[in-house]
């Protein structure tokens, strides 16, 4: 792993190892949330309703390491006093540790719509789900590993994924919302539009991830 402002030829400063540290914590969230959102995968898509029963304490760790490195960059801007280019990079930690509690949110979220599922036949459109469920983790997958290289060029890719995931977002949900002559209960086309809007929300958080690298690498907002 790259680390944010690795300086060889010098001695490494106390804000320095701090920031070290923090970069370890994120991904060890991120790879809990990457967990998380495998598990709800499977659990909607395979009917696999113990990896749901995995998901809430997943979520509790989820939560203390966002608790944790939210507390830790305060403490860090407080006491330490960062210079510009360590504020930047604290300030998008803040902001990206928001975006990766709230995938982990969202795969909870899948995870209970799937337990609601589970009695239900399945619906025809649940492979083209499936594959908006992959593409959203590949991005997931892709911001992490921009963010343990400092990788600011990762854009294209998430974009090209993005793009994929709104399109079946679209596409989906018109489906849902015309419809006709339903038979039975519209119980399981509401949960599968919630999850059809869980997995657009979790590729649009991911995006985030990315373009916040992209301003501590370079400074620059897209």
């Amino acid at each position: 792993m790259k680390t944010v402002f690795y300086t060889p030829n010098s001695e490494i400063q106390p804000i320095e190892r701090s920031i070290r540290r923090l970069e370890r914590d994120l991904l060890r969230m991120g790879a809990l949330v990457e967990q998380s959102f495998r598990l709800s995968h499977q659990a909607l898509f395979n009917g696999d309703l113990m990896a749901a029963e995995q998901i809430p304490r997943l979520d509790k760790k989820i939560d203390r390491f966002y608790r944790q490195i939210e507390l830790d960059c305060t403490a860090i801007i407080i006491r330490q006093r960062p210079k510009e280019k360590d504020l930047r990079c604290l300030s998008a930690f803040m902001q990206l540790v928001r975006d990766l509690e709230r995938i982990g949110d969202y795969a909870q979220d899948l995870a209970e719509i799937a337990i609601k599922l589970f009695p239900y036949p399945q619906h025809s459109s649940l492979p083209e789900i499936a594959v908006m469920s992959q593409h959203a983790q590949a991005m997931l997958a892709n911001c992490l590993v921009a963010l343990a290289d400092l990788d600011e060029t990762s854009g294209q890719r998430m974009k090209q994924l993005d793009d994929a995931v709104d399109n079946a977002y679209e596409r989906l949900y018109q489906t849902f919302a015309h419809q006709e002559n339903f038979p039975g209960v519209i119980e399981p086309i509401l949960l599968l539009t919630l999850a059809i809007r869980c997995l657009e929300r979790m590729a649009d958080h991911a995006t985030n991830i990315a373009q916040r690298v992209t301003y501590i690498v370079t400074g620059q907002r897209n």
